[in-house]
């Protein structure tokens, strides 16, 4: 057992084993060691700061999913645009699961996002489940606000899959684009050009959401398949 292995078990939790994986019913139940997400993040900060960091996320693949949240944690750290992004591309062929898909959201991405829309647009067209999902959620995260442009609705949009974990995160980033960039966003809705599973899934997150009036929920559950 390493180091940080024993510091997991140490710091493990029965029953939020048994809950997480149920959460993530593609992963290997004996891949959970059950340590909640404070404990990774604060371990994270701490091998950051003291240098640690590097000697363990140079350690793939990674026995246990709490060892790669924790490399996902470590990753949005790092303050360096080469290095964090670097260190995204040897971790993506790695990541099995939607959680540790989803923990992955780079600090350093912020403020380089005309570089990173050329990774994107390479890792949209992955024939992996959770690179393509990651490229979603980085459109999501940067481009739906001052960076936003309508062709980036057309990058997602061509991401759809019958493949559960993207269609969910196309879903969620046109549900996001309901609340952000509403005129662009709900022509696609009404167009119906996304697959009627996501264009259903999109509609059910918006109308779950709190940022969007209860009148355009109103209008998006008329246009359900």
């Amino acid at each position: 057992m390493t180091e940080i292995q024993k510091f997991l078990f140490d710091n493990s939790d029965f029953e939020y084993r048994a809950f997480s994986s149920k959460l993530i019913p593609n992963v290997d139940g004996k891949s959970f060691i059950g340590v909640r997400a404070p404990v990774l993040k604060e371990k994270a900060k701490q091998m950051y700061k003291d240098g640690t960091y590097k000697k363990f996320i140079s350690g793939l693949p990674h026995k246990y999913i709490e060892e790669n949240s924790l490399h996902g944690y470590i990753i949005c750290l790092i303050k360096d645009f080469n290095e964090a992004l670097d260190e995204t591309e040897r971790f993506l062929p790695f990541i099995d699961n939607w959680s540790v898909c989803d923990t992955l959201r780079p600090k350093a991405f912020k403020n380089r996002t005309d570089e990173l829309y050329e990774r994107i647009k390479v890792w949209i067209k992955s024939d992996k489940t959770y690179t393509v999902r990651f490229a979603v959620g980085m459109l999501m995260s940067f481009y739906l606000d001052d960076k936003f442009k309508s062709s980036y609705l057309n990058l997602a949009a061509s991401a759809d899959s019958d493949e559960y974990y993207i269609s969910m995160m196309v879903a969620w980033y046109f549900a996001t684009a309901l609340a952000k960039q509403y005129e662009p966003a709900v022509r696609f809705i009404e167009e119906k050009r996304l697959s009627p599973a996501t264009h259903n899934r999109a509609i059910q997150k918006a109308v779950e959401s709190y940022r969007i009036p209860d009148e355009t929920k109103a209008y998006l559950k008329t246009l359900k398949i």
